[in-house]
């Protein structure tokens, strides 16, 4: 398989996870959503409405004002309030759609969490026999908290952004569209380099959860086992291996950081390379009076060219968390998708009143008196099975001397011939399981 197919595969894969995640947060909280994305357009609509009011500060205000002979800034003050005003409203939206979206992410983490535990529960012995339990343990920790940060903050960033670069697009049509053209063609620059690293950070960030479950594995298993480790003198070997595991984790997370973390860089200076361009055309045309450009419109307009760049900047800002995050989805949904144990019993243990012939009917009161109910499947019959038993004490320390029936009587005194027979029968049955345990003993391979 190519390194290209592979890359190709990791994405279809995390757009599957991306719609199972979008899926468990809507199931639950499908009406705060949909006020979370009414805040966001509210936010982007008054930021769009304070750009676009630098035109008509510069060219219907300032300018007339600096000509005229007695100025009158009653007009620019009640445009100035009512500006105000609008940016008040965006900063309530985006409180709120941020303080909805914290609720949001949190109750979709503890359903998330309930779920995965009541999977877990069902499945067979078999699966944590063949997958260690710090792995395990990290689903729930590590992978579940990346979904966090997603939920919280990235989702709610990726749909402000879509919209700002929409009606930033707008916009700029309607002021100038050679302009427009050009900024385009900058933004597609962005998409394709921000793709191109994406896609390379992603598969690193996959193998990063993935280390970092094989390591917190390790380091349980060494916890749990450490007086084994200690009888057989593994400690070194056990050294070297946690070595080996954590140095296989740095370096898958070193990759997914750099290719990450040179994303925003490099977006930065391509939006002010057409920050640049768009000032140097738009002056251009400003100066020699083509396509009817003033100064407002090229100031609104290069305005519009740093609002629409930047939301290209800041989604390559949350690859980072995105790409963690749908790392750890997919081992969690991997998890979740793990095939439950079939229960094809059909024998249970049930309570039952003797009657007076002897036989045994099922009843819902206590009577201490158990059976086992077996449904035949040929016939269709019931039968049941008194459950019947003896337990024998040896060698105990304890004793009830007030209830009816056989006793169990208190452990021997220690100077009597009793206690000296069994004291004995003790260590010659020690002594037997040691040159058994001498005998068997195997290298201890971790």
């Amino acid at each position: 398989m190519t390194a290209q197919t592979s890359e190709k595969m990791n994405l279809r894969q995390q757009a599957a996870a991306m719609k199972r995640v979008l899926g468990y947060m809507l199931r639950d909280y499908k009406l705060p959503f949909c006020l979370v994305v009414v805040c966001v357009f509210g936010s982007a609509l008054a930021t769009l409405r304070g750009t676009l009011f630098m035109q008509s500060l510069i060219d219907d205000y300032i300018i007339p004002l600096t000509r005229g002979q007695t100025p009158d800034f009653s007009g620019l003050a009640a445009a100035l309030l009512s500006v105000a005003i609008v940016y008040g409203i965006g900063i309530l939206c985006a409180y709120g759609y941020n303080r909805i979206m914290v609720n949001v992410s949190q109750g979709t983490m503890r359903n998330l969490r309930v779920e995965l535990f009541r999977h877990m529960e069902s499945l067979p012995i078999r699966y944590f026999d063949t997958h260690a339990h710090g792995d395990i343990m990290s689903i729930y920790t590590n992978d579940v908290d990346t979904l966090r940060q997603l939920i919280s903050q990235s989702i709610p960033q990726l749909i402000n952004s879509g919209v700002t670069i929409l009606t930033s697009f707008l916009s700029m049509l309607v002021l100038d569209i050679p302009l427009t053209l050009l900024t385009l063609a900058m933004i597609g620059v962005m998409a394709f380099v921000t793709s191109k690293i994406a896609a390379k950070s992603s598969v690193y960030f996959a193998k990063q959860q993935k280390d970092l479950g094989a390591v917190n594995g390790y380091i349980e298993e060494m916890m749990d086992g450490q007086k084994v480790v200690k009888v057989f003198c593994h400690e070194e070997k056990s050294v070297e291996q946690f070595r080996r595991l954590n140095e296989e984790l740095r370096q898958s997370a070193d990759k997914a950081n750099t290719f990450s973390n040179i994303t925003m860089p490099v977006n930065m200076s391509l939006g002010n390379i057409s920050y640049v361009l768009c000032a140097v055309a738009g002056a251009l045309f400003a100066l020699n009076g083509y396509l009817g450009l003033t100064l407002g419109t090229l100031v609104s307009f290069l305005t519009l060219n740093k609002n629409s760049t930047q939301p290209v900047s800041q989604i390559s800002q949350q690859m980072n968390s995105i790409a963690m995050a749908m790392a750890g989805a997919q081992r969690i949904f991997a998890l979740m998708d793990e095939k439950p144990e079939e229960d094809n019993g059909y024998v249970e243990l049930v309570n039952v009143r003797e009657n007076a012939d002897g036989s045994l009917c099922e009843t819902d009161e206590r009577t201490n008196v158990w059976a086992w109910k077996h449904p035949h499947q040929a016939d269709g019959t019931v039968t049941y099975k008194k459950l019947e038993g003896d337990i024998t004490f040896d060698d105990v320390d304890f004793g009830y001397v007030h209830l009816p029936g056989p006793q169990i009587h208190p452990r021997p005194q220690a100077d009597s011939p009793d206690a000296e027979r069994a004291h004995r029968e003790d260590r010659s049955v020690q002594r037997r399981e040691d040159r058994r345990c001498v005998g068997t003993a195997a290298p201890y391979s971790l």
